[in-house]
Parts: C-alpha cells; structure tokens; sequence
C-alpha cells in the first residue's frame, strides 16, 4: 500500500468514527430533551413532617413515606420538568424554611387558612384530606349522633382557639344554621389530655377532634390514653382539604399549576382513592364537601 492511499483511508477511518461519536452525542441530547420536556430540569426541596403517621413520615429504613409524600412522588412522575428532594423534620423547621426559602414544598395535613395564604402559595386542588368529628362519652353516643343533635340539644364544646383553623369549621357551622348554634368559647391552650378528661367529668359534652388523633391516642391500645377507650365514643362531622404549602416566587407559582394540573389527573385515574385506601384504610375524600 503507497504511503498515499494510508493517509487517504486513515483519514476516511476518522471522519466516520468522528460522525459516530457526534451522531450518538446528538442522540444522546435529544433522548434527554425528550425525557424532561426541556433543557433544564428544576429540583424542588420538599419539607415534610417525620413522624406524623400516615400523612407524611419517615420509615425504619430513613426513607420519605406517607400518603401525602407518596401523592407528591406520583405527582413528580407527571412533571419531567421537575425533581423532588425529600427531607423529614419538625413542624417548626418546615413552617420556617418554606418562609425562608429553604425549602419550595411542606407537606404536613395542613388546612387551608387566611394566614398561611398570606404566607405560602396554596394551590387550588387539595393534596388530601383530614377527617374532623366529636369524641363524646359513650353513654351519649345514642344522644348525639351527628352535629345537627349536638347543635340541637345545645351541647357543650370544649373551648378552641380561635387561631385554630377548627374554630372557623364550626363558625360555618353556625353561619348556615342560624336556628342552631354551637356555643364557641375561645381558649388560649390546653392538653388533649385535658380535653378527654373534661368530656368524661361532663365538664363539656365533646371535643371536637380529628379521627386519627382519636384513633391514635384513645382507640389503639397503646395510644396514650387508650384508658379512655370503653368511656368514649366519636363520631365524624366532615373531611377537611389538606395542602401542600409551597414557599412565594415566580418559579414556585409555575409549579402550583402544574401541580393543580397533575392532581386533577390523579384524581381522574383513581390513583388518590388507592393510595388513600393504602395509607388510611378508607378514601378520604368521600368525607369532603363536593360543594366547595
């Protein structure tokens, strides 16, 4: 072979493993735009509760669990353009870091409420929802079987404070039962613990609580006050709208309609009653008012 014809193939060899090399590269680009939508994918810090169970949580083997951070690891997989990072904390840190920046997402059963809407970017669509009722002692079971009797025998409740977001579902009670109210006396704070005792010394005649916290502290026989369980009774009122709070800025108001979005299509699939099912026993949301 002349020392012509070697430089003409060596010089053929590389420029079709340089077209190779740049063809893959283009590959590569295009399969990684296809996969999120963009050129860029925006990582959101998401803040939950650690312990609280089943909501939001973190398991034996320190990873992210509950129903509501499951609801959110559904929801990533609908948005290519976005990417979680979970962290468990404390109530405090998480209320604190979303208003700092710290975090972008807290997932933590929170209400909806005027103040937290001045604070955080609250979406239109719920993440889940929380089961509210009466704990009544067990002998007035048949006596007060849903709120309109406890309305109408002019029950006694236990005081909550009007910072509670508890104080305004009773306060709509009222607002749509003018010939029936419930007496609503404020209260700075007090224990559970209180609460439950007061109900059975007919002290007052019901504590307004959330199922779980009655499941959790009375029903189980290891809750706290589980010595209480063959003296109370409780029953449901309504489920509450749950949301993720999410930290105020451009980027952040992007995210709620793609969240808003997402959830819908959740919803719609039947995926938000399984994973209900799964974390709570039970669809939560066929407690929620359809009317709001």
């Amino acid at each position: 072979m002349s020392k012509k014809t070697w430089i003409i193939g060596g010089v053929a060899v590389l420029a079709l493993a340089g077209a190779t090399i740049i063809g893959r590269s283009l590959n590569h680009a295009n399969d990684s735009k296809e996969s999120t939508g963009s050129n860029k994918v925006t990582t959101l810090k998401v803040a939950h509760t650690q312990n609280y169970v089943p909501y939001d949580f973190v398991d034996e083997k320190g990873e992210s669990d509950g129903y509501e951070v499951a609801v959110l690891k559904a929801i990533d997989e609908k948005l290519p353009d976005y990417k979680f990072e979970y962290t468990g904390t404390s109530d405090d840190d998480l209320l604190i870091g979303l208003e700092s920046g710290k975090y972008d997402i807290g997932t933590k059963g929170a209400w909806y409420t005027e103040e937290r809407a001045k604070k955080f970017i609250i979406p239109k669509e719920p993440i889940g929802a929380s089961i509210i009722g009466f704990t009544v002692r067990k002998e007035d079971a048949d006596k007060y079987k849903n709120i309109d009797d406890f309305a109408k025998e002019k029950g006694k409740l236990v005081p909550i404070s009007p910072q509670n977001a508890q104080w305004n579902v009773i306060k709509e009670y009222n607002d749509k039962h003018k010939d029936q109210q419930i007496e609503l006396t404020a209260a700075e704070s007090f224990k559970v613990a209180d609460a439950y005792a007061w109900v059975l010394e007919s002290r007052y005649d019901a504590f307004f609580d959330i199922k779980l916290s009655f499941e959790k502290a009375v029903t189980d026989k290891d809750g706290s006050y589980h010595q209480y369980a063959d003296k109370l009774s409780w029953f449901a009122y309504k489920g509450i709208p749950t949301y993720p709070l999410i930290h105020k800025d451009k980027k952040n108001e992007k995210f709620a309609e793609a969240y808003s979005k997402a959830i819908k299509e959740l919803e719609e699939d039947g995926t938000l009653a399984k994973l209900s099912e799964k974390y709570f026993g039970e669809d939560v949301f066929s407690y929620v008012d359809k009317e709001k």
